[in-house]
C-alpha cells in the first residue's frame, strides 16, 4: 500500500518574491560598482581594476539569469512536467558557473599577457584604483552575506550561486588591492600577478557552484543528517515497527522521499492505511523542503 501527497508548506510565490528582490538589489549594486571600478581603472591606469569591473559587470548578467530561471522553476506542475520545474534552477546555476569560469579565464589571460610583457610597459596604477578596490571589497562582501542569508532562508541553489559570485568578486578586489598596492610601492609586476591569482579563485568558485548544481541534477541523495532525521521521525509514529527502506533524491531545491515501513501484519487495510497517513503527515510537517513522500507498508518480519 502506498500513500503519496504533495507538500503544501512550500510557498512558490514567496520563493519567487525573495529571489526577485535579492537579485534586483544585486543588479543595482553591481551596475554602480562596475561603472565606478571601470572609471577608476581607466583614470588610474589599472588593468587589475578594469578586470575587476568586468567581473562585476558579469554579476549583472548573472542576476538577470537567476530571476529568469527562478520564474521558470517556480511554475506549477503541468501535463508535460508532472514533477514540477525545480531542476531548471540547477540549469541556471550551471549557466552562472560557466559565466564565472569564462570571466576568470579572461582575467587570467590578460594577466599572463601583462606578466610576459617587458617590465617598462607595465603602468603603475594611481591611488584612485586603490580606493576603488577597498570600496569594492566592503560592498561585495556585504552583498555576499545579504544574498547568502536569503539563499538559506528559501534554500535556493541559484541564489547560493549568486552569493558566491559576489564573494568571488570580493576576492577579486582583494587581489587587486594587494597587486595595486605592491605596484605603487615599486613592484608593478605584482598587479598582473594579483589578477592571475584572482583567476584561480574565480575558477574554484565556478567549480563548486557547478558541482553542487550537477549533484542536484542527477538525483543525489539528501545529506545523512536529513535522512537520519526522516527515519527517526517515521519510527516515532505509533504502529511503525521498522523502517525497511528509505530513499531520498534531491530535485532542484526540493526532496523526494520513498519510505517502506514495517507494521503488524494482522492489521486491517484501513488500520495500515491510517498509520501510513500519519507517517506521511508527520514527515511532511517536519520537513517542508520535501515535495513528495511515498509511504509503503510492509508486514513486519520479526528477526
Amino acid at each position: 500500500m502506498a500513500q503519496e501527497k504533495t507538500s503544501k508548506a512550500y510557498d512558490a510565490e514567496y520563493y519567487k518574491n525573495v529571489t526577485d528582490r535579492v537579485s534586483m538589489v544585486g543588479v543595482a549594486g553591481n551596475l554602480m560598482l562596475s561603472l565606478f571600478k571601470l572609471i577608476a581603472g581607466i583614470v588610474a591606469h589599472s588593468g587589475a581594476m578594469i578586470s575587476d569591473a568586468v567581473h562585476s559587470a558579469s554579476d549583472v548578467f548573472g542576476s538577470f539569469i537567476v530571476i529568469l530561471g527562478v520564474r521558470i522553476s517556480s511554475k506549477a506542475s503541468d501535463d508535460d512536467h508532472n514533477y514540477g520545474h525545480e531542476r531548471l534552477e540547477c540549469i541556471v546555476a550551471i549557466v552562472l558557473a560557466v559565466i564565472l569560469l569564462i570571466t576568470g579565464l579572461f582575467i587570467g589571460y590578460k594577466a599572463v599577457l601583462a606578466i610576459m610583457s617587458p617590465a617598462g610597459e607595465i603602468t603603475v596604477p594611481g591611488v584612485l584604483a586603490l580606493a576603488a578596490a577597498a570600496i569594492s571589497i566592503v560592498t561585495k562582501e556585504l552583498m555576499f552575506h545579504y544574498t547568502r542569508l536569503n539563499a538559506k532562508k528559501i534554500d535556493s541553489t541559484a541564489l547560493y550561486a549568486s552569493a558566491w559570485h559576489h564573494r568571488s568578486d570580493a576576492l577579486s578586489s582583494v587581489g587587486a588591492l594587494i597587486g595595486i598596492g605592491a605596484a605603487r610601492m615599486g613592484h608593478p609586476v605584482f598587479e598582473p600577478i594579483a589578477s592571475l591569482v584572482i583567476c584561480l579563485f574565480i575558477a574554484k568558485a565556478a567549480w563548486d557552484i557547478f558541482k553542487d548544481a550537477a549533484d542536484k541534477m542527477v538525483d543525489k541523495a539528501a545529506d545523512k543528517d536529513t535522512v537520519d532525521a526522516i527515519r527517526n521521525t517515521a519510527l516515532s509514529e505509533p504502529g511503525v515497527m521498522s523502517i525497511d527502506r528509505l530513499r531520498t533524491r534531491v530535485f532542484g531545491n526540493r526532496i523526494y522521499v520513498d519510505i517502506e515501513i514495517g507494521c503488524d501484519g494482522t492489521l486491517s487495510l484501513n488500520e495500515a492505511h491510517a498509520i501510513a497517513q500519519q507517517v506521511h503527515d508527520r514527515v511532511e510537517t517536519g520537513f517542508p523542503v520535501i515535495k513528495h513522500i511515498m509511504v509503503h507498508v510492509n508486514p513486519h518480519k520479526a528477526e
